[in-house]
């Protein structure tokens, strides 16, 4: 027993030795040099010149709809870069935004000008949807993200069967009177823009508890003390894309397909049926009137509505 104890020992000791003598040997390269599995400690490592990461530079004039920031303030210029530097990589997000822009600005824009909003608040649409249809948490739909109470007050038509915040046009304007009466109780664009996504209680609240009146002055919750910070971010990175690393030409961006106006001023039993008459799906029917919530229309007041019909040749549509 004594003899078979002693050589498992003897066994062991020597499988241990051969296990470290062959990493040592495949550790060791011919004359002493380094493996080649990866580089030397002291070897500096090349950089693909073509993919740097940097800190951005940021603009000295920034401004929101004229008003200027106090980025000479080291808090201010702390969380402006935040915002610089997040959606300047977060870059799939930054393309997909520059190319809905360009299909959607031209609708917002002149709405914007005819009721006097600076057109600095385009960028607060995309800062609150990325010009998508969504809907939050809370309820607020649409490109504008406007609540179901708050829709109905300013004259849009929210039921199952439509839903006027996801009417662009329509929302827009909307849009643009809570800023206009945002911006005649503030005084400010800026103010505007926070009580646009916090609600005016939440900022009579900060201005009430720590006696300041400005927006750069007020401790705020996080979402809206980002929130300017982000619209004056993504509006230089989509007004200088280049300058800040993105490469995208006229051929990459969306574009609206020209539509003409149907009214219709009874019920509506099939739009499946209704788009077919056109020649298109009731998908692309949905595309250009989301409002249309439902795959008919009761329409017992026999209101009259406008719905967008696109012109044949751009959508390719099965038999």
């Amino acid at each position: 027993m004594r003899f078979l104890k002693n050589s498992l020992m003897f066994l062991g000791v020597l499988m241990v030795l051969s296990t470290l003598i062959f990493a040592v040997q495949q550790g060791m390269a011919p004359d002493g040099e380094q493996p080649l599995s990866g580089p030397s400690a002291n070897e500096e490592r090349s950089v693909d010149p073509s993919y740097q990461i940097s800190a951005i530079d940021i603009p000295e004039d920034l401004n929101f709809a004229g008003e200027s920031v106090p980025q000479e303030d080291p808090e201010i210029l702390e969380r402006i870069d935040r915002e610089f530097l997040v959606n300047t990589y977060w870059q799939s997000n930054a393309l997909l935004l520059m190319k809905r822009a360009h299909k959607y600005f031209p609708v917002i824009e002149p709405i914007l000008a005819k009721n006097g909003i600076p057109e600095d608040f385009k960028y607060l649409a995309v800062a609150e949807s990325g010009l998508q249809n969504v809907v939050s948490s809370a309820g607020a739909t649409g490109f504008w993200q406007i609540m179901k109470a708050t829709g109905k007050e300013y004259g849009l038509e929210v039921n199952t069967n439509v839903d006027e915040r996801y009417h662009l046009e329509k929302a827009t304007e909307v849009a643009c009177q809570y800023l206009n009466k945002y911006r005649e109780k503030y005084g400010s664009w800026t103010l505007a823009a926070a009580a646009y996504n916090a609600g005016t209680g939440a900022i009579d609240r900060y201005m009430d508890i720590q006696k300041a009146s400005g927006y750069y002055d007020l401790l705020l919750g996080q979402e809206t003390g980002r929130y300017v910070f982000r619209i004056l971010a993504i509006k230089e990175i989509l007004s200088n894309p280049q300058k800040y690393g993105f490469i995208i030409g006229e051929k990459d961006l969306y574009k609206n397909v020209p539509t003409f106006q149907v009214e219709v001023d009874t019920a509506v039993s099939s739009f499946a049926d209704f788009a077919n008459r056109y020649g298109i799906s009731y998908k692309i029917l949905k595309r250009h009137n989301p409002w249309l919530r439902e795959p008919h229309l009761n329409n017992a007041s026999q209101k009259k509505y406008q719905i967008a019909i696109p012109l044949k040749g751009y959508y390719k549509v099965g038999p």
